[in-house]
């Protein structure tokens, strides 16, 4: 995916106020809009020039923008880093499926899942009442916190202009009661802390969608686990019993005699433990015991010669 410089198109600094990219967006309408401009390239170049604006017009999607630093080197393509946006705290504000058509697969992968379209806001009481703004953030947690539930303490970075029309970022921290069986992509709803109310209406409500930190030993997809289970080639071979090690729990499970490497056995409901709960997947890996000593190399040298086993025998049919 090709790294888009939105300052470079409007030709501005990453320091610009907002009056200035609001002067620079209107002096590359007026030469590339295709009602009025000779230049051979404008249909695409005023695309261009709306994208860059649609971000850089907007608070909170510029805050987001800057958060990915500067484009990777000539011929290498641009991949977010992973939790890139993680933290931050959006108005439901979001763009319409029309505006993301004419955009950039850049565009569209960065703020794609920004709040969506936008909600109408609910009038509450005498006339000029509104409720305040529904709020979204992505917010990242340890994996075994799913497993008993817990409390955390979250700090939320939220997009401001100050008074030179720059963008600043204010935080803000919160105490978040986690869910047991909370799962990947699951929204926690709290209550009255989103956008203020007007005249008197209640403020909207802040919807944190979760997400887990890298794991050392499991893998999330949706509600199901993924783990590496490494056996012995005894175990593999023979069958046997094995004790896996969950966040919280420990489980015993059965290998079927004549397992290989590859092999993927499902535990029904022992993975997110959500309602309903998700499986575990363990995908068996047959782990060899080094040749170091003289004892375990007269272990190998007598399988060689009793066991007549020769892997490669498909392969030369």
């Amino acid at each position: 995916m090709e790294f888009k410089d939105y300052y470079q198109t409007l030709g501005v600094s990453r320091t610009a106020s907002a009056d200035e990219i609001k002067k620079a967006f209107r002096k590359l309408a007026r030469k590339y809009h295709p009602d009025v401009s000779k230049e051979p390239d404008a249909e695409r170049r005023m695309q261009e020039v709306n994208e860059a604006n649609a971000v850089l017009s907007d608070t909170e999607k510029r805050a987001a923008y800057d958060q990915l630093g500067s484009a990777p080197p000539p011929g290498q393509e641009f991949r977010p880093p992973p939790g890139w946006d993680a933290g931050f705290e959006f108005s439901n504000r979001g763009f319409s499926s029309g505006e993301a058509a004419d955009y950039s697969d850049f565009f569209s992968e960065l703020f794609g899942r920004m709040g969506g379209a936008p909600r109408a806001r609910q009038g509450h009481g005498g006339s000029g009442s509104l409720r305040g703004e529904d709020h979204h953030a992505k917010v990242v947690f340890d994996l075994e916190d799913t497993f008993a539930g817990a409390t955390r303490q979250i700090s939320l970075r939220v997009p401001r202009l100050d008074e030179q029309g720059r963008v600043r970022l204010v935080s803000r921290t919160l105490n978040v009661r986690i869910p047991q069986g909370v799962h990947e992509g699951q929204v926690i709803r709290l209550a009255g802390q989103g956008g203020p109310g007007i005249g008197g209406a209640p403020a909207g409500d802040l919807l944190l969608e979760v997400h887990f930190k890298p794991h050392a030993r499991l893998r999330v997809e949706g509600r199901e686990l993924h783990l590496t289970l490494p056996v012995t080639p005894w175990e593999a071979a023979l069958g046997a019993i094995v004790s896996v090690h969950l966040p919280g729990s420990e489980l015993k499970v059965r290998i079927p005699p004549n397992s290989q490497s590859g092999r993927q056995l499902r535990v029904r409901g022992r993975g997110i433990p959500a309602s309903p709960p998700g499986d575990l997947l363990l995908n068996i890996q047959v782990v060899l015991p080094p040749a170091d000593s003289p004892q375990a190399r007269k272990v190998y040298e007598d399988m060689a010669r009793d066991l007549a086993f020769d892997p490669r025998q498909e392969v030369r049919s």
